[in-house]
């Protein structure tokens, strides 16, 4: 079983940042993919970023690519994501997945592990 718990959210102005920070419970957390989910009111959840375990390959959504930035550190068992040129758009509650598989992609079914989620807040 892993546990994980996100924090760094926070209310912001746009083109500002914030580094969200997930961390992990367990002992295999650099075999497992780890991903960063949104989701705004009224819309579905949606993928954000993911990391792969072991190569760390990355991986985003169109919208983010160029602005956002997942990484990982193992020793820490903590995944980031950090967050640059915020805009209103990105006004979300964010949610930090593991795949125990090591799978990495866009589907939510496939992450095993959820956060509980931590508000981000963009002020335009």
């Amino acid at each position: 079983q892993v546990q994980l718990v996100e924090s760094g959210g926070g209310l912001v102005q746009a083109g500002g940042s914030l580094r969200l920070s997930c961390a992990a419970s367990g002992r295999s957390f650099s075999t497992y993919a780890m991903g960063w989910f949104r989701q705004a009111p009224g819309k579905e959840r949606e993928f954000v970023a993911t990391i792969a375990g072991r190569v760390g390959t990355r991986y985003y959504a169109d919208s983010v690519k160029g602005r956002f930035s997942i990484s990982r550190d193992n020793a820490k068992n903590t995944v980031y994501l950090q967050m640059n040129s915020l805009k209103y758009e990105d006004t979300a509650v964010y949610y930090c997945a593991a795949s125990g598989s090591n799978w990495y992609g866009e589907s939510a079914d496939r992450y095993d592990y959820w956060g509980q989620g931590t508000q981000v807040t963009v002020s335009s």
